[in-house]
């Protein structure tokens, strides 16, 4: 049911093996597929860019008079570096929330410096720090908008969540009742459909005018620019997101549980893969892999990549210790 993506050796020995998903979609279909296209898997955090479009159809950014940075927010999985939290302490200032209201527990950063530094100044944990902190922003200010109870948008049948199911239905053309529903980690309603199409969905992120409705695209087109614009913003300076966004061709996001989507504006291409043991550290070797593979143009940013995210792990005796590389083939449909 599931390919191996990638082997980690340890000398001559093999230390670990990741499988999973890969499925790559073109305007006529899968063009690429490891494992069964069909099979459903949780969007996680790679919905983020399509959670926000509600928000932004309701013009609600300019009711609040956001800046690009304070809609940014609401796309990523921010690891709350310091400058993270003045964008969301702005947005909060903005949006009138109480702390409390938010559903998400209290944490520290996941960005391993700022976390210590915030422990050593003994700071408490908070909600803010959440990474999800500006979809669930998002969700209360759409929920006040429409006269519902904001504290409840974290609901299955509230508004926003049902209008949710809506955009990712039109975008993925995937009928709204198909659509499986778990609760993710930060306490809002996931949202699980088949591989093939979450890649169409991305694709559509990157060319946004293959969708019929223009408005809709005209919304897509512009928060996709700003997520290039202010990659660092999405997750932290230096992660997968950011490399592949600094490219003005390519939209990325990843998401809990091994899941990452890429797709390709100029060769008309969405990927997503998903590690099927729940890990990240796989995921960079795959991208690189695919890009490669493909024989993806820009050679600049898989440099990047692979000098972010080597595949040889060295000791502080500069020995190497480990290997990680990726062993799939990328057959075409």
């Amino acid at each position: 049911m599931y390919a191996r993506l990638t082997e980690e050796y340890r000398g001559e020995l093999l230390e670990c093996a990741h499988e999973g998903l890969i499925c790559g979609v073109g305007i006529d279909g899968v063009k690429y597929a490891l494992g069964d296209p069909a099979q459903a898997i949780f969007y996680r955090s790679t919905l983020k860019p399509i959670q926000i479009l509600p928000f932004l159809w309701n013009a609600l950014d300019k009711k609040y008079g956001l800046t690009e940075e304070e809609i940014v927010i609401m796309s990523a999985s921010q690891q709350c570096e310091w400058t993270h939290l003045e964008v969301i302490k702005s947005l909060l200032k903005k949006a009138e929330i109480n702390e409390d209201d938010l559903i998400m527990q209290p944490t520290y950063p996941s960005h391993q410096k700022t976390r210590y530094e915030m422990i050593q100044k003994g700071m408490e944990p908070r909600k803010i720090y959440h990474e999800c902190i500006g979809k669930h922003i998002a969700c209360m200010l759409l929920m006040r908008e429409k006269g519902e109870d904001e504290r409840k948008y974290g609901h299955p049948g509230s508004y926003v969540q049902q209008t949710i199911l809506d955009y990712i239905s039109e975008i993925s053309d995937y009928p709204k009742e198909k659509i499986a529903i778990g609760i993710d980690g930060c306490g809002v309603p996931v949202f699980a459909i088949p591989i093939e199409r979450i890649a169409l969905s991305y694709l559509r992120l990157a060319k946004p005018e293959l969708l019929k409705n223009t408005r809709l695209a005209e919304l897509i087109r512009r928060n996709t620019a700003l997520m290039n614009k202010h990659g660092r913003l999405i997750a932290a300076e230096g992660t997968l997101d950011d490399i592949l966004l600094k490219d003005p061709n390519i939209i990325a996001k990843f998401g809990a549980q091994g899941i990452f989507c890429f797709a390709l504006r100029d060769e008309e291409l969405g990927f997503t893969c998903k590690c099927m043991d729940g890990t990240f550290d796989p995921l960079p070797i795959v991208a690189i892999s695919i890009l490669e593979r493909i024989r993806y143009k820009n050679q600049d940013t898989i440099d990047k990549l692979k000098s972010r995210f080597s595949s040889e792990y060295k000791n502080k005796y500069g020995i190497i210790v480990t290997t990680h590389n990726a062993v799939f083939d990328l057959g075409e449909e």
